[in-house]
């Protein structure tokens, strides 16, 4: 049966009932979940003093619930100087004040858990702040510390006689990877600023230390974590010089990582995580995940589902992000299909493929790959099998605001979340919040959105609710490209509707036959159409 109809500049799921029976595997909630990605600073504020915290969080649980979202993730909330914004952690153990306290935190979970939200937590396994304990003890000679981080004496200059780090590595963020500290006179290694030194994980205390760290919040009823810059925590232990890159001078770029990044050790240390994560969510009951961010190759990114054997589990979800890499305001269906398999092709056999359009360190969507755009990716991650990670804002369209920047590069998409047309959005009653507001915020916001009678915010909510369907659970996945313009794909499961994602990339109207591709009666049913589509729901 040939399906021939027109399609416009948007994508639309459409419906389409097949007969039959079918057994199917049983799925884990993870496995075809709603992530939504929280940056604590800018979500809600609670006491009026400009800045997000945990309350804040708690008094929007039931928002979460409504948008369909089955787990959220927050990033750091831990006791930090707030050098890279709680990525430098002085106390693992202890909520940052402005956040809130542990009882805030435990009623956070409790709320949570209450709406059928899963709650997860940002850690930062590959360094602490240089105001943790462990590091002011190991920086002023405390035997039982000494070892905690990657300490080196410098090198002498043969010409100048200046003091120098042991060798040429450079920092994530430029310049030196190594710092002088005098308590102790010698240098330490931070891969990041130089308020977060690296661990030193070629220690056993300090795997049992994080290991220990985890256990606690796992006991604080946490239902997993996000492994922050993974893939940093081990070095070459000869400190050798690395090669030349291809940046530019004293940019990350300069050098070619391959004594800094990317180690195997790092995997061991992960799967014993995972081990950890399945014996206690054994004695509870209950699926306890792993998700790992890792900025590595294709290769070494699967490590981390599983060994090579397929013998140790590592992360239940390595973070995907080739949809951030790769789609963009230009893009068309051969690209973005070509971005979706590069994932699925090196993804080992039974594992979960995991769909990201953002997060705090990249540009929003938006502001990428602009507005029109916006439901697309939002279609395309919700369809797609696998898991998807909204990043707070996205389902109401929020672009990143320049003129925001006041710490760092990445202030702009860190911007407040825009509740309403009130003071400061809704999101504090305070004038002066910790960044400034996108000046959109009295027409961009969840309150117009909601009052719509079709917006982002409800085409989101609206691929929340299917994604419960069992063909989008279960079903077969088969995709094309129609064209250079039109992308396609189909979710097929015996005894349950077919449901069909087409996707046009053009700037115009375009007419398909699909008949290739897929099955199609006569008619068919337009399940979800994008806000800005000629079609209807219904």
């Amino acid at each position: 049966m040939t399906f021939y109809r027109p399609l416009v500049t948007v994508g639309l799921v459409v419906v389409v009932f097949v007969c039959g029976l079918q057994a199917v595997d049983d799925k884990d909630w993870y496995q075809h979940a709603t992530f939504y990605q929280i940056y604590p600073r800018s979500f809600q504020d609670s006491n009026g003093d400009g800045i997000g915290d945990l309350k804040g969080i708690t008094s929007r649980v039931e928002y979460l619930a409504g948008l369909g979202i089955d787990a959220t993730w927050l990033s750091p909330p831990f006791v930090s100087p707030l050098a890279d914004f709680g990525y430098d952690v002085a106390d693992f153990y202890n909520i940052q004040p402005e956040y809130g306290t542990m009882d805030d935190m435990e009623e956070l979970i409790a709320e949570a858990h209450r709406h059928g939200i899963k709650l997860m937590l940002d850690f930062i396994p590959n360094h602490s702040s240089d105001e943790h304990e462990w590091f002011v003890q190991s920086a002023t000679g405390n035997a039982k510390y000494r070892d905690y981080y990657i300490w080196r004496p410098g090198k002498v200059n043969a010409v100048t006689g200046a003091l120098e780090p042991p060798n040429n590595w450079v920092s994530v963020f430029g310049g030196p990877a190594w710092t002088y500290d005098a308590r102790r006179g010698e240098f330490y290694l931070h891969q990041f600023t130089k308020k977060q030194a690296d661990l030193n994980y070629r220690n056993p205390a300090v795997v049992e230390e994080m290991t220990n760290m985890l256990t606690f919040w796992l006991e604080k009823g946490v239902d997993g974590f996000r492994l922050d810059a993974i893939n940093h925590m081990f070095e070459d232990p000869e400190l050798r010089d690395e090669p030349p890159g291809w940046g530019a001078p004293g940019s990350y770029d300069e050098l070619d990582h391959i004594y800094t990044k990317d180690n195997p050790d790092t995997y061991n240390v992960v799967y014993g995580w995972r081990e950890l994560c399945e014996e206690y969510g054994r004695r509870v009951n209950k699926t306890i995940i792993i998700m790992t961010e890792a900025y590595a190759s294709i290769e070494n990114t699967m490590l981390y589902y599983e060994d090579a054997t397929g013998t140790r589990q590592g992360a239940h979800m390595p973070f995907n992000f080739q949809l951030i890499y790769d789609f963009r305001h230009d893009q068309n269906a051969i690209g973005l299909k070509q971005s979706i398999d590069f994932w699925l092709n090196h993804m080992p056999a039974r594992h979960t493929p995991s769909w990201v359009a953002g997060s705090h360190d990249h540009s929003r969507v938006a502001t990428r790959v602009g507005l029109v755009h916006v439901d697309q990716i939002l279609t395309v991650v919700h369809t797609l099998p696998g898991t998807s990670i909204t990043y707070y804002g996205e389902e109401i369209g929020m672009f990143d605001y320049k003129e925001a920047e006041t710490y760092d590069n990445r202030d702009p998409n860190r911007t407040p979340m825009q509740w309403d047309n009130t003071v400061s959005a809704g999101f504090s009653s305070n004038r002066t919040t910790w960044l400034r507001l996108h000046p959109d915020y009295p027409t961009r916001n969840v309150m117009m959105q909601e009052a719509a009678d079709k917006s982002t915010l409800k085409h989101f909510r609206k691929l929340t609710a299917l994604r419960r369907h069992p063909t989008l659970v279960h079903g077969e996945f088969v995709h094309r490209t129609v064209g250079r313009d039109v992308y396609a794909f189909s979710r097929e499961l015996h005894g349950e509707d077919t449901l069909v994602t087409v996707i046009n990339m053009a700037d115009g109207s375009r007419t398909v036959d699909l008949g290739d591709f897929v099955n199609l009666p006569d008619r068919v049913k337009v399940e979800i159409a994008q806000p800005n589509s000629n079609y209807e729901d219904g």
